[in-house]
């Protein structure tokens, strides 16, 4: 039978003691209602000693959180366990989480105090939050930093006074993951009354070891992590809650754990708390990176769409996530590009999709990554049947402020290139005349537009024209991530109609 871990997420604690991530009062209710929905079993609201605004926080969290219990971190002083108290005792399932330093470092430079001293600090502080509630958790902070024996000996006179969690805190992100599950492991052998407490880890990401440390942990006899969303926290984070909760529930089979978490609402939660604390995402962030389910290189895609666990354990929709995302770009194939554009509608032949694919690739290495507004613009274009008496090869302009612009145009008719050269009141007036000179016909433009039919910097422009040449009016249109370009390609594709339509064929051309 698969043990249960105990998932504490302390997002609104030590999450939002990362640089620039303060919550407000309404803020905190809004994630702790998410955490509730996610499934955590222990939500840290707050260190409600730190200001009369986050003792107000935590209380209206243990007001109006059902469900997970709710805690409150305290130092091991009285007036610290007073505010935690006050501040989480409407809560249905209060907890106080007290603290202090064990390790030589701390209690030499920080707090200049002896181990027995220490120690009776340690017990007399939770015997005093004892008196308020049942639900006490104690943390040796350094824990990982400090003197084995005499690690074990404040575990063992904590959970004697009446501690019912130890926490083994990885306070600096110093431990290393062979290193950390040992001495848990020590913990259940060392620690004679360790039965009557359960064992939780607080791992820090400052070595980036945090979730890696916390998993050895769990694998080595402890029963709660600690954690947080998107793994903020001091310094370089916390260990992060959706890659702890999905490496067991992905690993089922090395872990034999499980979680109450409801992985299917981990995205949501990871969005909210990107917006709300203003600290985004990296794209390629385990779990909940925008880049955590989507693929580019050719043989992946090809995989995928063979089967997707070629090159994915975990399926996007298990945290959320929607559907895995095949990024088209210049590492991509023609199977991905087949199965994208079949996604939106286009069934095409196999000499239509080698002409799509090639402009795709074309598109593919102006642009770092092709939309489906691009695809549809390259099959659409395709999709016009008019013969191409004119192509464009080659088109270079010269022109600045306060000079007149000048454009030089290839056009490949028939099966030879002819070149022309032209000035004019713009760079696209000017190549315009270049076209006429090579063609030997003379359109007059009626209308203009240029617009973007895809996002971003590199986004496709599409050209849209009307014109007259010797009394027939019609239209032509191009696109192209260069603008001066699209409008060349339009022009030409108006010229192409106007040749390949005899006067019968007119009106199927405007």
């Amino acid at each position: 039978m698969k043990k249960q871990i105990i998932v504490f997420d302390t997002t609104l604690r030590d999450g939002e003691q990362s640089p620039g991530a303060s919550l407000q009062r309404n803020e905190k209710l809004e994630i702790a209602q998410q955490l509730a929905k996610l499934g955590v079993d222990a939500i840290e609201a707050g260190f409600p000693i730190a200001s009369p605004d986050d003792l107000e926080a935590v209380k209206l969290i243990s007001k109006k959180i059902k469900g997970p219990a709710i805690c409150g971190l305290a130092r091991s002083l009285k007036a610290d366990i007073d505010a935690a108290y006050k501040a989480v005792k409407p809560a249905n399932r209060p907890r106080i989480h007290v603290f202090l330093a064990t390790s030589k470092i701390h209690m030499q430079y920080k707090l200049k105090k002896a181990e027995e001293e220490i120690l009776k600090q340690a017990v007399e502080a939770v015997k005093y939050a004892k008196r308020y509630i049942s639900d006490i958790e104690f943390s040796p902070e350094d824990a990982s930093r400090t003197e084995p024996n005499f690690l074990f000996n404040v575990i063992e006179k904590v959970i004697d006074a009446g501690a019912t969690t130890v926490n083994i805190p990885d306070t600096v992100g110093y431990s290393i993951p062979e290193e950390f599950g040992r001495l848990i492991y020590n913990i259940t052998r060392r620690v004679p009354n360790i039965n009557k407490a359960v064992i939780s880890v607080h791992c820090h990401n400052d070595l980036g070891l945090a979730v890696a440390n916390s998993l050895a942990a769990v694998k080595n006899g402890a029963g709660q992590v600690e954690c947080t969303i998107n793994g903020i926290g001091e310094r370089a984070g916390n260990a992060s809650l959706e890659e702890i909760v999905m490496g067991m529930d992905t690993r089922k089979d090395f872990f034999d754990k499980k979680t109450h978490i409801k992985t299917r609402h981990i995205y949501e939660t990871s969005r909210m708390v990107s917006r709300l604390t203003g600290i985004n995402v990296q794209p390629n962030k385990a779990i909940v990176g925008s880049n955590a389910f989507a693929h580019e290189a050719g043989i992946h895609q090809d995989g995928i769409l063979k089967r997707r666990t070629t090159y994915e354990i975990m399926k996007p929709s298990d945290v959320g996530f929607g559907e895995t995302k095949l990024v088209l770009g210049k590492h991509s194939g023609r199977h991905a590009l087949s199965a994208r554009l079949k996604k939106l509608g286009y069934n095409l032949k196999e000499n239509e999709l080698k002409k799509a694919f090639e402009r795709f690739k074309q598109l593919a290495d102006k642009k770092k990554n092709v939309y489906d507004e691009d695809l549809s613009a390259i099959v659409e274009d395709q999709m016009v049947s008019v013969p191409e008496l004119y192509r464009l090869e080659y088109l270079h302009i010269e022109g600045g402020t306060q000079s007149e612009p000048k454009a030089t145009v290839k056009l490949r008719v028939k099966t030879k290139s002819v070149e022309a050269t032209a000035s004019g009141d713009g760079p696209v007036d000017a190549c315009y005349k270049a076209v006429d000179k090579i063609t030997g016909l003379r359109g007059k433009l009626l209308d203009y537009s240029i617009r973007s039919i895809t996002s971003g910097k590199d986004a496709i422009g599409e050209a849209s024209i009307k014109l007259t040449v010797k009394g027939r009016v019609v239209t032509g249109r191009g696109t192209s991530t260069d603008v001066i370009e699209a409008s060349v390609k339009a022009y030409l594709n108006a010229m192409n109609k106007i040749t390949s339509s005899g006067s019968s064929k007119l009106k199927q051309c405007l």
